[in-house]
């Protein structure tokens, strides 16, 4: 076996570039009181700020808050995000940013808040049927027709990272799984990382952002290479999410390390907020990777799992409605779905084991999937995660409607290192039933 990545080598017919693009972001503690003086520079005077009801409540976002009034800005409040949004609550936002009519936005929140935010500007600059901007072939795919207003983004948890990308994922009821609107103009203008905000998390809302920290470097660190996919016909057309490529590989391989060096802390101890910190500043990083990158398999099978729940609950999470939450979706495909994937790239896989602090010798390049999946097994069962799809309520009598949900995520499903048919989606869900 060799890896798939090996230098990148060019082929005739594929991709000989890769494009960067990233939010202009500010971190550090505090941070979130020069949200008001940054909206004023970038000509807001009317700003949309979007949170949810829990976030409301923080002193943090009151210190946001007060930096808009000292700016001497106009503010509308937005605190009805729904916790894993749907395409009613994308619609619902929309329609209060088109009344509002801001010339600014500010989201304050995880990545719930800053989907929303999104969304709603994009349909209130550009108005459209709700399916317009979707992904195809679940939506029509449309192309983004121009910028939108300034959108300032402020996670307050460690693991979206999609104050750097120009994703929003939602539920899509009727199909009763996820899918998503990408493009370049929906990134955000900046991004203000208040390591702060990490403090308050509860344990499961951490461990659920830092296994999506974790899948999306994983993911975009043994995605296909760049340089293996198609020439685009024009520079426009080159997809956000390209492949792995020499940028999203420095992103990737940093945020692993600081994923390995203080995940297991961070779960341990609440109080060590030097871990919580080093977390939301890996999201930052594994954002800015797969926001050039893209992410493959888990997430895809991830859309499904979270579309089709039953009546599963989450303690630290709101209990009005089931959900699995984003980062637990994809996580509990991880572990099947690198088992498959290693003999592609086996190198990488070995790697990122090693930089989420497995411990092995010797192994053989055949041995490469085993070895992450047990260190992935490992960490879900120190965050007392589900051990598998079994665990939050699907049985074998799902694998079809699972499969089902997943098979439309091509946007994802073609960035894996190896190609997946409907046969091969649902024998990763089988297998993803049960780990331990």
């Amino acid at each position: 076996m060799s890896c798939c990545h090996h230098y990148y080598s060019l082929a005739d017919g594929c991709d000989s570039a890769f494009s960067v693009d990233m939010s202009s972001i500010t971190v550090g503690p505090g941070c979130l009181s020069e949200a008001g003086e940054r909206l004023k520079t970038r000509g807001v005077a009317r700003v949309a700020v979007f949170t949810d009801k829990r976030i409301k409540e923080l002193d943090f976002f009151q210190r946001a808050m007060d930096s808009i009034a000292r700016a001497g800005l106009d503010a509308v409040l937005y605190d009805g995000v729904q916790i894993e949004p749907t395409d009613a609550s994308f619609r619902e936002a929309a329609r209060f940013a088109a009344d509002a009519r801001p010339d600014g936005y500010l989201s304050i929140g995880g990545g719930s808040v800053m989907d929303t935010c999104k969304a709603a500007n994009l349909y209130a600059t550009h108005p459209a049927d709700f399916l317009a901007y979707v992904n195809a072939p679940v939506g029509e795919g449309r192309p983004v027709p121009g910028p939108l207003k300034a959108h300032i983004a402020c996670p307050t948890t460690c693991g979206t990272g999609s104050e750097c990308t120009g994703i929003a994922v939602f539920d899509l009821l009727e199909m009763k799984a996820k899918t998503g609107i990408a493009s370049r103009h929906l990134r955000p203008s900046e991004a203000l990382i208040d390591i702060w905000c990490t403090h308050t998390l509860p344990h499961n809302v951490l461990a659920a952002s830092a296994f999506d920290v974790l899948s999306h470097a994983a993911e975009s660190y043994t995605a296909i290479p760049y340089s293996a996919r198609l020439a685009p016909l024009t520079a426009s057309a080159r997809p956000m999410s390209q492949g792995a490529n020499p940028w999203s590989d420095m992103g990737c391989e940093r945020a692993l390390k600081i994923i390995g060096s203080y995940f297991e802390r961070a779960l341990a101890d609440p109080a060590d907020l030097e871990a919580r910190e080093q977390m939301m500043w890996a999201a930052t990083l594994a954002g800015i990777a797969f926001g050039n990158a893209g992410v493959h398999l888990p997430h895809g099978m991830s859309y499904a799992v979270a579309g089709l729940v039953g009546d599963y609950h989450v303690p630290d999470y709101p209990d009005d409605h089931a959900m699995v939450p984003h980062g637990m979706s994809v996580i509990v495909n991880a572990p099947a779905v690198f088992r498959f994937t290693a003999s592609a790239c086996p190198e990488r896989h070995l790697e990122v084991a090693r930089w989420l602090g497995a411990d092995f010798g010797e192994v053989s390049v055949a041995e490469a999937g085993e070895v992450l999946a047990e260190r992935l097994e490992q960490l879900m069962q120190k965050a007392c995660f589900p051990g598998g799809l079994a665990a939050i309520g699907y049985a074998e009598s799902d694998l079809d409607a699972l499969t089902d949900g997943a098979l439309p995520q091509q946007r994802l499903l073609c960035n894996a290192p190896l190609a997946v048919d409907r046969t091969i989606l649902k024998e990763l869900f089988r297998t993803a039933l049960s780990y331990w």
